[in-house]
């Protein structure tokens, strides 16, 4: 088993931040809720205690035991450090001032592992509402800031330690510099984690799961199935059986276009052209929710129906990535559902299938470093996120052809020119939007009343948050002539500017 280190999350916004920055040093993490932490096992390496929006003055606060960890190193950032304190007779009071923001190291003790190459006046990034006001006897202050006395701590004798500042930030200059030294020097993990070593574990462990047995797989075209698949293929080959079907929702030509590129890859593929029968589920229905759960039924009848054609297959592959793995278990019990999950849930109980999902540890950004590592192509591993509902939740109100006609013509002028102006690779998601919204426009002699077209673009590292794109003015303008002159039936052009939070990426 592969050494890592154990992240347990008190609720922090930034607690996936941790994990980012962990993998970035080559070394495994997982993230696991505080009240359900997982066996200690040899391969734990260290114990990173993250944040939380919670105080630990407040009955019924996230609490653990820290001895179940024995002598293994821990680090608590922000909550994780206060709690420690708590735990072990210091004091943890309401900072005077909110301390949020950027602040530099006043006092370093350079002396210790963590703080090594921490240069005094280092900028780091404070988030919290309470404050170490007293350490435990067997606790030392090995940094200060100008506000914050005890801005990071070291108990005597052991590898423990507490910052209360977020080293996970980018706003934290050398807060990489510290995780290193806790996860390198002080954990001592090898940093042997690199897409080359999963890619041969990961196959391995394919191989002897699966033996001869048959999988099939939905591919969309998108970056997390097509890895998925591919990794599959490179251990069973022609058992594996992908589908890719056309539920009239992709963008324009590009069933097609993604049918010869998996051809290209070796996979074994069929299309299947399910239109008609995505349209005929959709019809009357408006409500976003009730149009994801109806394309996601849709898709379960045809899949299951093409998938019986493939005799004794016992296996369902799927692209599940780590963040759909983290959000499905809530720190504090079930979370409300924003929307529901983008893989189709359903299929592995109705067709009594096993479920093998190969990218269920990775981030976004380590399957693109796994897919280019497999020498897939880069139109597909730089290909924008494609929501699984398609331009079923960029159509406003009801679905129908003509509507998904249009949207697919806006769509595929707006694509095209950020390829061709060279900002495709800019930003990490765009796309159109159709109103059902009517305004009055004029076209040379004649009154025109059409519909309006939203355009979207928003700059991001993995979706949980993200900023609306700044295009260029001329490059909108371009955009926005080229749509309401090409294509029949929209006479208006807007450009969405909200980011995430408050607003969310797609607009169902």
């Amino acid at each position: 088993m592969a050494e890592q280190i154990l992240i347990l999350d008190f609720g922090s916004q930034y607690t996936q931040l941790i994990a980012r920055r962990v993998r970035e040093l080559n070394v495994y993490c997982e993230i696991h809720p505080f009240n359900h932490i997982p066996k200690i096992t040899p391969a734990i390496k260290g114990v990173i205690l993250s944040g939380s929006p919670c105080s630990v003055r407040d009955v019924g606060s996230p609490d653990v035991d820290l001895h179940q960890f024995g002598a293994l190193p821990l680090l608590g950032i922000c909550y994780g450090a206060q709690l420690m304190a708590h735990k072990n007779g210091g004091m943890v009071l309401p900072s005077h001032i909110r301390e949020y923001g950027r602040a530099k190291l006043s006092a370093v003790d350079h002396h210790v592992d963590l703080l090594k190459e921490i240069t005094l006046d280092s900028q780091v990034w404070m988030s919290h509402g309470d404050t170490i006001a007293a350490l435990p006897s067997q606790y030392d202050i090995i940094a200060s800031t100008d506000s914050v006395k005890v801005a990071a701590f070291k108990k005597k004798d052991a590898s423990v330690y507490g910052i209360q500042f977020h080293p996970e930030v980018t706003h934290s200059l050398e807060g990489k510099n510290l995780l290193r030294n806790f996860v390198v020097h002080i954990c001592q993990c090898s940093q042997n984690w690199t897409p080359d070593q999963f890619i041969e574990s990961t196959v391995a462990e394919i191989k002897t799961k699966i033996g001869n047995d048959q999988v099939v797989m939905a591919l969309s075209g998108g970056v997390d199935s097509s890895v998925a698949a591919m990794l599959v293929h490179k251990a069973i080959g022609k058992n594996l059986y992908c589908i890719f079907v056309d539920n009239g929702l992709l963008r324009k030509n590009e069933f097609d276009q993604v049918l010869a590129s998996y051809q290209g890859m070796g996979l074994n593929i069929k299309g299947v052209d399910a239109k008609d029968q995505f349209y005929t589920a959709l019809k009357a229905l408006t409500e976003p929710e009730a149009k994801r759960k109806a394309i996601g039924k849709a898709f379960i009848d045809v899949f299951d129906e093409e998938s019986h054609q493939i005799s004794e297959v016992k296996w369902l592959g799927q692209g599940t990535i780590y963040p759909d793995v983290i959000e499905s278990v809530s720190v504090k019990g079930p979370s409300a559902t924003i929307k529901s999950h983008h893989n189709v849930g359903g299929l592995p109980e109705k067709m009594k299938l096993k479920v093998i999902e190969p990218l269920n540890t990775l981030f976004k950004d380590e399957v693109r470093l796994v897919g280019k590592t497999l020498g897939i192509d880069d139109t597909i591993l730089g290909r924008h996120p494609f929501p699984g509902p398609g331009l079923g939740i960029r159509i406003v109100g009801e679905i129908t052809p003509e509507k998904v006609r249009i949207l697919q013509e806006v769509d595929d002028i707006y694509v095209s020119a950020l390829k061709r102006h060279q900002l495709y690779d800019k930003v990490w998601q765009a796309g159109a939007v159709l109103l059902p919204v009517f305004t009055v426009g004029v076209m040379g002699d004649e009154r025109t009343y059409e519909r309006v077209a939203a355009l979207r673009a928003v700059v991001s590292v993995d979706g949980m948050t993200a900023d609306w794109a700044h295009l260029p003015h001329d490059f909108l303008s371009e955009v926005s002539s080229e749509i309401i002159n090409k294509v029949k039936g929209v006479n208006r052009v807007v450009y969405d500017i909200s980011s995430k939070p408050p607003a969310t990426i797609e607009w169902e």
